[in-house]
């Protein structure tokens, strides 16, 4: 499915990402996780195509797509969430799930697709995506357009930001049900432990390298490093 190999990426002079190299199977969910500062969101605007590492190959199915842009990464099954969605003016939720679904929904499929993130279609499916929603809301129907794509790999950085208890609970239970139904693969972007709880295996980023592999129902404490801020406050 996934496969990136030593893949390294700078900006502003900084090296953020060094020599990272893992793998995602089919039909996987990997949580990403580490201190802030430590690589994250950058990891994955870099499988995404948003950024382009300097050094490294990524492999998605089998084909080097290294320099593949946005567009035919997206082409390919590959599929972003941002952790602020994007806002549209004058398009309202039923036209964006038809855009997702690449050919209009009946009210009933449009429907049974927002009742799977906890969304009543009645009060939904005719109000603009712009600010009358809130962020737990926008984030459900984002999740929503993603499970109506149906792509072969998902990527979400930080889905539980901006959102409340009630959508953070909803949340968990709607990334346990694509876990379970929807045959794609998943990778999150989070440091909520009930996020890491359910991912089939954690990635553990420190100072833009993998600290380590974390499989399924490890304790993920004993291998967290353990900064001794003397080092990083010499006077």
């Amino acid at each position: 499915m996934l496969e990136l190999k030593n893949v390294n990426f700078s900006a502003d002079g900084k090296h953020i990402l060094k020599d990272i190299s893992f793998k995602l199977g089919a039909g996987k969910f990997i949580a990403i996780t580490g201190p802030n500062g430590s690589g994250k969101s950058t990891l994955a605007k870099v499988i995404m195509g948003i950024e382009k590492p300097e050094s490294g190959q990524i492999f998605f199915n089998g084909e080097d797509v290294t320099n593949y842009t946005i567009d035919q990464r997206a082409r390919m099954g590959i599929s972003f969430g941002f952790q602020q969605p994007v806002r549209f003016k004058g398009i309202t939720v039923h036209d964006l799930l038809n855009l997702s679904a690449k050919e209009k929904l009946s009210s009933k499929d449009a429907c049974n697709i927002l009742a799977t993130v906890g969304l009543c279609a009645n009060s939904y499916l005719d109000r603009e995506v712009n600010a009358s929603l809130s962020g737990g809301e926008l984030k459900r129907i984002e999740i929503a357009s993603v499970i109506t794509r149906g792509t072969a790999l998902t990527i979400f950085d930080e889905p539980e930001a901006g959102i409340d208890l009630w959508s953070f609970n909803n949340l968990i239970r709607v990334f346990n049900e694509m876990r379970e139904k929807l045959a794609g693969s998943i990778i999150v972007i989070s440091h909520q432990e009930r996020i890491l709880n359910i991912a089939d295996e954690i990635v553990l980023l420190s100072e833009g390298r993998i600290a380590k592999i974390v499989p399924h129902g490890e304790p993920l404490e004993s291998f967290i490093p353990v900064q001794d801020v003397r080092t990083c406050c010499k006077l």
